[in-house]
């Protein structure tokens, strides 16, 4: 597996982005702003993430999808620590990520990779996204924010 930058003369891989978050509008906004990079396997798409800066100092980690057929195999905390290397390697002191209260699988692979829980921003999900999100049974209503320290 590869995982690159893509150019901005690229196509991005939307439809894979919207599997992490179901708002063309808001991925679209933070897409033009950020580094999208991409996991292949020849030529094939496997995955994808998202860094933004948000602050000096501190990129956030915005989205990470991997394709329905890959999932299960590892390639999600594969891009997670790509992400966090990238992000030390270009300085950055904090790398930053939120995912949704319902989002259990994602929660638990962030704290594997070194992620600490540092607030919660309530009812993100509810002000931000016109329809209700749910997952895991639950309904998805406030955003897990997690720090990483890059020291």
């Amino acid at each position: 597996m590869n995982i690159r930058k893509l150019n901005r003369d690229e196509k991005v891989p939307l439809e894979l982005l919207l599997l992490a978050d179901p708002s063309k509008e808001i991925v679209e906004g933070y897409v033009q702003r950020g580094e999208c990079y991409v996991a292949e396997s020849e030529e094939q798409l496997l995955g994808v993430y998202v860094l933004l800066p948000t602050r000096p100092e501190t990129l956030e980690l915005i989205n990470v999808a991997i394709t329905e057929q890959q999932q299960g195999r590892g390639l999600g905390k594969q891009l997670v620590i790509h992400a966090i290397m990238t992000a030390k390697e270009k300085g950055y002191k904090t790398l930053e990520i939120g995912t949704g209260n319902s989002s259990i699988g994602q929660l638990a692979l962030y704290q594997k990779c070194g992620f600490r829980m540092v607030g919660v921003d309530r009812d993100f999900f509810v002000k931000h996204y016109p329809e209700e999100i749910f997952e895991n049974g639950i309904q998805c209503r406030d955003m897990i924010r997690l720090s990483q320290d890059l020291k």
